[in-house]
């Protein structure tokens, strides 16, 4: 389990944010904390924390200032910023200081779980060791910047698009439009306009697996691994 401790001055966006956390699978809340100085000790005090969900508006110091302080201590836990502040200074700064993601107020737990499931495979990727060649390099440096479809329709999610992505590139063979519904937690009907799009534009490959029936189920997979 992926443990993480959920930093938010409003006790109700932490409650929140929480239990999103605790919707997706292989992570669990460690804790919560609603200033920088309860931050930081819960920070020294928890024997296992891997990720933190940091605001940056906090009453005593600033997430930043938070992040200043852990690494000067030594400690090396993983942030990603989850914050209403959009200036660009901001994200610039937190991005000097390690920050892994930056997820700006407001969001819908869709916009969390995209992020949460891309550190997850970070994780995989580092936990493997090793040395690594120069792809292996780039797919670690990218594992988190989720991008989205270009040119999606109007009414299509960039951040749908890019789970319904994900769940085809880990899977080992073609997946079915239920088989991806049941992964990433969109409703069937979402995953077939999804990959249907994808198919499209030429990023997915369709075929068809005859059952007893006699109707086929189409099933997809992502187009590099064809």
């Amino acid at each position: 389990m992926i443990e993480v401790l959920v930093v938010d001055d409003d006790t109700r966006v932490a409650r929140v944010n929480a239990a999103y956390v605790e919707k997706v699978p292989g992570f669990r809340v460690a804790g919560e904390a609603h200033s920088a100085g309860e931050a930081l000790a819960a920070v020294e005090r928890l024997e296992r924390l891997d990720l933190i969900l940091l605001d940056h508006y906090l009453p005593d110091r600033t997430g930043l200032e938070v992040v200043r302080e852990m690494r000067r201590r030594g400690l090396q836990t993983d942030v990603i910023m989850v914050t209403a502040a959009r200036d660009v200074s901001t994200v610039q700064a937190a991005m000097r200081q390690g920050a892994l993601q930056y997820l700006v107020k407001p969001f819908a737990f869709a916009g969390l779980r995209a992020k949460l499931a891309a550190y997850a495979e970070l994780r995989r990727t580092l936990d493997g060791g090793g040395e690594a060649e120069q792809a292996e390099v780039d797919r670690i440096f990218g594992a988190l910047s989720a991008p989205s479809e270009p040119g999606l329709p109007k009414g299509h999610s960039p951040t749908t698009a890019e789970l319904v992505r994900q769940c085809l590139l880990k899977a080992d063979g073609p997946l079915s439009a239920q088989e991806i519904a049941d992964r990433t937690g969109v409703s069937r009907q979402t995953a077939q306009r999804y990959l249907k799009l994808l198919e499209r534009s030429g990023r997915a490959v369709l075929t068809l697996k005859y059952g007893d029936a006699g109707r086929p189920e189409h099933r997809y997979a992502w187009a590099t691994r064809a």
